[in-house]
């Protein structure tokens, strides 16, 4: 992986160093600072509730819940962890734990396989999502809690542990020995040719090893043919900033202004520049993005925008310019606070703004866009003299709503989606010529070849699962959302079946965004002469001064 030495550790997503004393120490605190006096009212009515209340109180609790209250009152994105929340955005983080592959929840005290990592132990001996994990080492796990189950499933790297699980189409359960191993999670799902000369790559977000991810796909889809190339930056919430600067990195000349950061603390007010020379200066580009693109993803977007380096199609993005720095507390529990705003090159602050109670602002995803033009109070210019805005996302070059995998599903294929039921269907199918589990199946359970596409039998048969539901049921929404309940059961299949790049490349095909962006190309290639030798560059951007800290 590249290093990228210029980076302030106040400003990276996960930041380590304690808080201890102003949250909870009193050593630090004089008597003549008005904190003092506030923390006092703290402790006093902490004291009280203790002594007096009626019920049984949990002190860590409490003094979560008040952290939790304080700092839901400075913006939306300041947050509190406790500790076992902390150590899971760690592991999240760092893309790489001990254990066997899975994702779990509890449900009506069973637990569920959630998700399956793909190459994970997990994956390789043949479980799969839906499943129910009954028992571990003899032991049933009804009832049990998740914390309880990840502590029997995860242990020392290259030992094993006896799992049995539940599936439909089988009468028994079955019995699994699964060797424990790092679990790589990676954050490109897909990265695969779409046709012979345009690669695809779907950045889902941004982890500790993003950049080398990419670095990787990048290289793959090269030695394939790729000539042109589809940036997929949709659903992605965004991550680690040095990542978000490194991926940038990847397509920008050295020396470019990526992202410039100003804030109140030390090391807050830095500017981000391409440090490495790039590969890939000449591949056309269209960037993918939609309502629910955020942070990390605004920083590239925006940046490729400003330098007029891809084209960015598909929905505004979210709007969010804040940096968070990670604090670990005392006890394992940890801070996310906000420290300082960030800049695309031109100078937008693309952050949204937020009301006191902060609904507006987080149901941003749940809403129609609006496609009227922006106002121009925060007109800024890209390299090449193009207008863009500030004031509220990364508003996209060509337009095309479409929230969920490029398709704008009614509310009848929204509550389908929300029960789940596209994954419960794709568990009634199995991979044609799978041997990794020996049990037979005792029910209908058919299998599939790769490349199958879904039948009328199998919508009649999907429609008949909802119609069973409490769903009001429309045949005339049913009808206008075919689409895309075709595509989902594909992909969700696919997914359950035979890997999520084959998931993407099939769902390519009918993703009505992907295909217009496909039409597009022309102007992604206009958009690599705009700033060739010999061509006027448009006013450059004003980027504040730091700030001198005393």
């Amino acid at each position: 992986m590249r290093r990228y030495r210029s980076l302030s550790i106040a400003v990276i997503t996960v930041v380590v160093c304690g808080l201890t004393a102003a949250f909870f120490g009193r050593a630090t605190l004089s008597a003549q600072d008005p904190v003092s006096e506030q923390y006092k009212v703290f402790t006093a009515a902490l004291n009280a509730v203790e002594s007096n209340y009626l019920g049984e109180v949990q002190s860590d609790r409490l003094v979560y819940s008040a952290i939790v209250g304080l700092l839901q009152t400075l913006d939306p994105h300041s947050s509190f962890m406790d500790p076992r929340s902390f150590a899971q955005s760690r592991e999240r983080q760092e893309g790489r734990y001990y254990g066997i592959g899975v994702l779990i929840r509890s449900v009506n005290g069973d637990i569920i396989v959630a998700g399956v990592y793909e190459g994970t132990p997990a994956y390789e001996s043949g479980m799969r999502r839906g499943d129910i994990i009954a028992s571990i080492e003899g032991e049933s796990t009804k009832g049990w809690q998740s914390d309880r189950v990840v502590g029997k499933i995860k242990g020392p790297k290259g030992t094993s542990v006896n799992i049995a699980i539940k599936r439909i189409n089988y009468n028994e359960t079955i019995p699994l020995r699964v060797r424990r191993d790092e679990v790589r999670i990676s954050t490109v799902p897909a990265a695969v040719m779409l046709d012979s000369q345009t690669g695809y790559i779907k950045l889902q977000d941004f982890g500790e090893h993003t950049d080398n991810d990419l670095g990787n796909a990048l290289a793959d889809l090269t030695k394939k043919g790729m000539k042109r190339l589809i940036f997929d930056l949709r659903g992605n919430p965004g991550g680690a900033l040095d990542q978000a600067i490194l991926v940038a990195n990847r397509f920008l000349k050295q020396g470019s202004l990526i992202v410039y950061t100003r804030g109140r603390t030390d090391n807050s007010d830095q500017d981000y520049r391409a440090t490495e020379p790039s590969n890939y200066l000449d591949l056309p580009m269209i960037t993918l993005v939609n309502r629910s693109s955020a942070s990390a993803s605004e920083i590239v977007s925006g940046a490729l925008q400003d330098h007029d380096r891809s084209l960015i199609v598909g929905e505004t993005t979210f709007g969010k310019a804040l940096v968070q720095s990670v604090y670990r507390l005392s006890g394992g529990a940890g801070a996310a606070i906000t420290t300082a705003r960030y800049y695309t090159p031109s100078g937008r602050l693309i952050q949204r703004p937020w009301d006191s109670s902060f609904d507006d602002y987080l149901t941003y995803t749940l809403r129609d866009q609006s496609s009227s033009p922006r106002a121009s109070s925060d007109l800024k210019y890209t390299d090449g003299g193009r207008r863009v805005y500030g004031g509220g996302g990364v508003e996209p070059d060509r337009r095309f709503d479409g929230y969920e995998d490029g398709f704008t599903p009614s509310r009848l294929a929204r509550s389908v989606q929300a029960r789940g039921m596209f994954e419960s269907f794709a568990e009634r199918f199995s991979r044609e010529g799978d041997t990794r589990i020996t049990t037979k199946p005792s029910g209908n359970a058919r299998a599939l070849s790769a490349g199958f596409e879904v039948s009328p039998a199998m919508l009649d048969e999907f429609k008949e699962m909802v119609q069973k539901t409490p769903l009001r049921f429309d045949n005339s929404a049913w009808q206008t959302d075919l689409p895309y309940i075709t595509a989902s059961i594909q992909k969700e299949i696919n997914s359950d079946l035979f890997g999520l790049g084959r998931a993407y490349a099939d769902l390519a095909k009918r993703d009505p965004q992907l295909q217009f962006a496909l039409g597009l190309f022309g102007e992604a290639q206009s958009l690599l002469q705009l700033n060739q030798p010999g061509r006027r560059v448009a006013r450059a951007p004003s980027v504040p001064p730091r700030k001198r800290h005393s």
